[in-house]
């Protein structure tokens, strides 16, 4: 037992153990939404925080010891972002023609998602610093935090409440869709893209090509939007 013990604290300091375990959280969770046909609830991304942080949890390892072997998947998260222009260039076509109501979408969508976090935060007294942190929750993470961070909010906050709009955009967004009856899948894609940013644009790819093309055009655009927009809205908060 004692050499067990001894070869998990030597393992447990190890950075590639940290990254095995999320890459393997994550095979499991998407052989679960496989077998569950892709449902929405069965959200890989949430499957596979929920494991790692089970993992975590039981062996007493610290955020901090965790992330050293982890931030290498953090760090493709900018690739797999600009990745997300291939398809754009494949569809460029289809984007030309729908680029104003796409455009006009875009401006609204920002909006609502910036003034409604502003004002849910002041209408129930929220802190200043933490409804600054919620005003970027709709952009990709990256942008998020530093956005968030130059407004003087959490940029750790900003990443958490982003991470639970994503899941929770990814698993509203098919029923959501469906109840309101839009088939275009050009409109479903951009709508979980802008709203749900990187897991929203997932689950559109889940669902359809062009859908993951049009979510990855809102992500884009949202975060680059945002980022002008979360300064001018945040001074009303003065």
């Amino acid at each position: 037992m004692t050499g067990d013990f001894a070869v998990w604290v030597y393992l447990s300091r190890t950075p590639l153990l940290w990254l095995t375990v999320t890459l393997m959280a994550y095979v499991i969770a998407d052989r679960i939404a496989q077998a569950t046909g892709r449902h929405p609830l069965a959200n890989p991304v949430l499957i596979a925080i929920a494991l790692t942080a089970t993992v975590l949890e039981t062996t007493g390892t610290p955020y901090a010891t965790y992330f050293e072997g982890a931030q290498f998947v953090h760090f493709l998260l900018g690739p797999a972002t600009v990745a997300l222009a291939i398809p754009l260039y494949e569809y460029r076509a289809t984007v030309l023609r729908a680029l104003v109501p796409m455009l006009a979408a875009l401006v609204v969508g920002s909006v609502v998602a910036l003034s409604s976090a502003l004002l849910l935060g002041r209408t129930f007294g929220i802190p200043r610093d933490v409804i600054v942190s919620l005003a970027p929750k709709s952009v990709t993470t990256g942008v998020a935090m530093g956005i968030a961070q130059t407004l003087g909010g959490d940029p750790t906050l900003a990443a958490v409440i982003v991470m639970l709009t994503g899941m929770t955009g990814g698993i509203l967004v098919t029923p959501l869709m469906n109840a309101l009856r839009i088939r275009d899948m050009r409109a479903r894609g951009f709508a979980a893209g802008l709203a749900a940013h990187g897991v929203g644009t997932a689950r559109a790819f889940q669902v359809n090509e062009v859908a993951g093309a049009f979510a990855g055009i809102a992500l884009g655009f949202n975060a680059f939007l945002t980022a002008i927009l979360a300064p001018i809205a945040v001074t009303f908060l003065r």
